[in-house]
């Protein structure tokens, strides 16, 4: 049995380590050169030489998990052992005839165009489709086969840091390898290899070029023939027609590149103004993918051609090999294909509800007071929204028809409070962060840090004022119903024993701080489902559809369409924003529950609501109980949590999607923990208009200091 313990955990270090074991010692290079390298043999199948190939590259460039070594030290050491390589080989003439016949037998035989058009580009036309392809090449094991190159250049290169050292390599070193590795027929083979790749390029980028989805999106509007991409096709046929070092040709071929690339700067310019789109954006980075390996391949077919024919300046080679390792690495990346594809996207939905965000910040007394009083309708509405959540559940519902109605009390209660000008203090941060992001983003001098404060000031007043107003109202209005349902129908409005479940599930001791902190994250969610509405619907332009809409004209006339149409874009983040909230709040709990797991969700408005609607149902005599006051300090935690969790998950977002450095954050939130210290008072009340003036401020000795 231990002997077949031990046999396991050998196969298995085998399995996890690869052929890296061999080479854990360098010192003496002379003996594992000469077992590698007699290993070469020009008459074994094609997979055996692929798999020499590898091991002599995993020769190279291997390098233990633990070192004393930095990253420049290791690639000094991977030069040398290229030069101990090509200086053993030297001395023994006979293995290098071998050597050298086994390396141009291999790539004589291998297909190059894939490898120039493929390795690290994203070819799928669709994003879920590169998506997908992306984690089955992960999950999947690859094929070394002839027709496959690009595998067996991964496979030699499986480390992003490979294409510093090879761009390190001196010229000695990379012509001698080029003697090694290539004659004079594998030289012009795979120089007609990177034609036919410039050939397939250019047919891809022309196809996307000139469909609808870019077209419609170039400014001004150009008919088909006049498009810069059919003119790149045109040209790059002549400069491949033409010879190598043809200087006319060169130049009109890079220069339509040029102007390929600036017209997807002009695409994306539209898209900044008029809606995101996944698949346009993806398809947007391949095109600029595309035409950067174009201009590559331009570079070394274009380069010095020296006496003997058909053998390219190897600086160019070098560093389209370098070029290929990083692209294939980037490539292989899921995390990178999703992160640039959604990037613009998220910027927009950020800047959409930066937008909306505008909106929620008190700027002066008189906003304060009216963000107050619009918070206090919001208090009233919530109040009643309980009462419908108490009424449902004494319905005695299934789970999901429970989580249904709630969702559509939420999202009703939710869109009343927007349609009679109520503020929900849970709501604003979420959409309030990205207008400090884009403060922040401002950010280069003493004056534009002190406005970022106050801006800061403004948006924390504003927080406490809806806040403030929301529980000022919902108090009072609970308790009306309360007495109200006790005239009516001379019982309380909770059972004893639903009151003190009530009163238990708000406690500071409990679960309630962790649903708090999960229903900030809700939160969050649903101002990034009205950024993505809002965005959407620019998108696809439906304020001109709906303009324009033969029935809806016919039937509310041109100005009555044109004017629901604005109103409806407006608007439409708005209602979806509340309704996607109504619905998270809603069904989170009922899925949680389905899955076995214990999430519930905590608002503060509407625990306020529920603690009152509990209390008064108990009587006077529950508030000097300790059940009551840590229900109370568990509604002030739900409270900080909410607002405090979707503001830093937006305002998170929000500097990602900005890349605002880390070092502006650092001064920006010193800056501001510094104000608070100071004067507390002005982030949650309004200032004086004779104080205004002297707001402490960090002085530019101390912003300096900071940076």
């Amino acid at each position: 049995m231990k002997f077949l313990f031990l046999k396991i955990r050998v196969i298995w270090r085998r399995f996890r380590h690869g052929l890296q074991a061999r080479y854990e010692h360098h010192a003496d290079h002379a003996p594992q050169l000469e077992v590698l390298m007699r290993r070469a043999d020009p008459d074994s199948a094609w997979h055996d030489r692929a798999n020499w190939m590898i091991d002599v590259a995993e020769w190279i460039r291997h390098q233990p998990k633990v070192s004393l070594l930095d990253a420049e030290g290791w690639r000094r050491v991977k030069h040398q052992r290229v030069r101990a390589m090509l200086d053993w080989l030297d001395a023994h003439r006979d293995i290098r005839r071998q050597v050298q016949n086994c390396l141009q037998k291999t790539l004589r035989e291998a297909s190059g165009p894939e490898l120039f058009s493929v390795t690290g580009l994203p070819h799928e036309s669709a994003f879920f489709s590169e998506l997908t392809e992306r984690a089955f090449k992960i999950l999947l094991p690859r094929h070394l086969s002839p027709s496959e190159l690009p595998t067996l250049f991964a496979a030699m290169f499986p480390d992003p840091d490979d294409a510093e050292w090879l761009l390190e390599l001196d010229q000695e070193l990379q012509e001698r390898l080029w003697k090694l590795a290539a004659d004079d027929g594998i030289s012009h083979t795979y120089w007609q290899q990177i034609e036919e790749a410039l050939t397939y390029l250019t047919t891809v980028v022309v196809a996307d070029g000139i469909s609808p989805a870019f077209r419609q999106r170039l400014e001004p509007k150009m008919p088909l023939q006049a498009t810069p991409f059919m003119a790149l096709r045109r040209e790059m046929e002549a400069y491949l027609r033409a010879a190598p070092y043809d200087e006319g040709a060169l130049r009109s071929a890079r220069m339509l590149i040029a102007v390929c690339q600036a017209q997807t700067d002009r695409i994306y310019a539209h898209l900044d103004e008029y809606g995101v789109s996944v698949s346009l954006v993806y398809r947007l980075e391949r095109m600029r993918a595309q035409l950067g390996r174009m201009g590559r391949l331009i570079d070394v077919r274009s380069s010095t051609w020296k006496a003997q024919p058909a053998t390219p300046e190897t600086g160019r080679v070098q560093l389209l090999l370098a070029d290929l390792v990083a692209a294939h690495h980037s490539r292989s990346s899921v995390r990178s294909l999703v992160r640039r594809s959604f990037a613009l996207l998220a910027r927009k939905m950020v800047e959409r509800s930066a937008d909306h965000g505008e909106h929620y910040i008190a700027r002066d007394r008189a906003s304060y007071y009216a963000m107050l009083k619009a918070a206090c309708f919001g208090g009233i509405v919530t109040a009643f929204t309980v009462l419908m959540k108490i009424a449902l559940g004494k319905l005695g519902l299934a789970d999901f028809f429970e989580g249904a109605f709630a969702s559509l009390n939420y999202a009703i209660s939710f869109l009343i409070i927007a349609a009679i000008g109520g503020v929900l203090a849970t709501k604003q941060p979420a959409v309030t962060a990205p207008a400090l992001a884009a403060k922040m983003g401002e950010l280069d001098t003493v004056d534009g840090l002190r406005a970022l404060l106050g801006e800061t000031a403004m948006l924390l007043r504003s927080q406490a004022a809806a806040i403030f107003g929301n529980i000022a109202a919902v108090i009072p209005t609970m308790l009306l119903i309360t007495a109200a349902f006790m005239l009516m129908f001379g019982a309380t409005l909770m059972t004893p024993d639903k009151a003190r479940a009530a009163m238990h599930d708000l406690s500071l001791v409990g679960p309630a701080p962790l649903y708090a902190a999960f229903t900030g994250v809700l939160l969050w969610l649903s101002s990034l489902a009205a950024g993505f509405a809002d965005n959407w619907f620019a998108l696809r332009r439906l304020r001109e559809a709906l303009a324009h809409q033969r029935r809806l004209v016919h039937a509310l006339g041109a100005t009555r369409a044109a004017r629901w149409a604005a109103w409806l874009e407006r608007h439409v983040a708005t209602i979806a924003g509340n309704v996607s909230l109504g619905v998270l709040l809603g069904m989170t709990p009922v899925l949680a529950h389905f899955f076995g797991l214990p999430l519930d969700v905590r608002h503060v408005t509407l625990a306020t609501g529920t603690l009152v609607a509990a209390g008064a149902s108990l009587g006077w005599g529950i508030v000097a109980t300790p059940a009551f006051w840590l229900a109370v300090c568990g509604v002030l935690l739900i409270g900080a949590l909410n607002v405090g969790v979707a503001f830093s998950c937006a305002l998170a977002l929000a500097l990602r999607a900005r890349d605002i450095p880390a070092r502006i954050r650092r001064v920006v939130f010193r800056a501001v923990l510094r104000r608070f210290t100071a004067s507390p008072w002005t982030f949650f009340f309004p200032e004086k208009a004779v104080s205004a003036s002297v707001k402490p401020v960090p002085t530019e000795s101390e912003t300096e200091e900071e940076r």
